[in-house]
């Protein structure tokens, strides 16, 4: 494993912690499905972005608003 994907693997795992924090009846699967099928996933893992630079808390503000704004909507 090279540096970036140790760096996005460290990142999900930290938003998946963050996320059961936030929500305690969530399971470590739950929260690593939502992280996944989140567009804030697929910039994270992007190279383009470079968002996996970022620290934890922050692209969790990220995620955070995403899953508000997906709740909002239903």
């Amino acid at each position: 494993m090279n540096e970036k994907e140790e760096m996005k693997a460290y990142l999900v795992k930290e938003l998946a912690l963050m996320l059961i924090e936030n929500n305690k009846d969530l399971s470590i699967e739950e929260a690593l499905t939502t992280i996944f099928n989140s567009e804030t996933y697929e910039k994270v893992m992007s190279d383009a972005t470079k968002l996996y630079y970022q620290s934890p808390g922050y692209v969790f503000s990220f995620l955070n608003n995403e899953l508000k704004t997906r709740s909002e909507e239903r």
